[in-house]
């Protein structure tokens, strides 16, 4: 943690402190208020609450900023939703399996795409999504790797290098684990 992330923790704990709310009673108070300009709430929060300006102003900042996030998550848990709705489905349970087996490589970028969601660090290691004949397609950007019958090699010139087709959560194993994480170290 900086300077600066170290100094705006101390600040938040000491506005719980001085106001004898939590951070999440804080937010809750703010929403309850239905303001949504953030001088609108500064005020509200420095008459109500009687912090400083500076509190106020940071406290707005932090609430503003974590709606942001939550309609950030939200949207995208509605786009997936929507890529395995119908006869897509089935496919849901393998494409939480693999997100859930990357998201223990560290941090990446989730770019939702139409009909599929791209995997990011500096550039795409990977995408997810359903594939014709009730497959899900995990398509992969790595070079100098040999073919498998199980990872296909695709032409020169196409969106990834390699493609994965997964009918089962069972499939999200270590060999698919193993070749997900050389895209994702070689992309960033």
């Amino acid at each position: 943690m900086n300077i600066v992330e170290q100094a705006t923790s101390t600040q938040l704990k000491n506005i719980q402190q001085r106001t004898g709310k939590t951070l999440e009673e804080l937010y809750v108070f703010i929403r309850q208020s239905g303001l949504v300009r953030h001088g609108e709430i500064c005020e509200m929060l420095k008459r109500e609450l009687g912090v400083g300006h500076g509190d106020a102003n940071t406290l707005v900042t932090f609430y503003l900023k974590s709606l942001q996030e939550q309609s950030v998550e939200s949207s995208l848990e509605e786009l997936v939703a929507e890529i395995y709705s119908g006869s897509r489905a089935s496919l849901h349970p393998i494409h939480d399996a693999v997100m859930k087996a990357v998201s223990g490589f560290g941090e990446f970028e989730i770019v939702p795409k139409k009909g599929y969601l791209s995997l990011r660090r500096k550039r795409q290691f990977a995408m997810v999504g359903p594939a014709s004949r009730g497959r899900l397609e995990v398509g992969l950007n790595m070079k100098n790797v040999d073919s498998t019958e199980r990872l296909q090699a695709q032409p020169p010139g196409g969106m990834c290098q390699y493609k994965v087709y997964l009918t089962s959560p069972m499939e999200v194993d270590d060999e698919l684990m193993v070749w997900i994480r050389q895209a994702y170290e070689r992309a960033g």
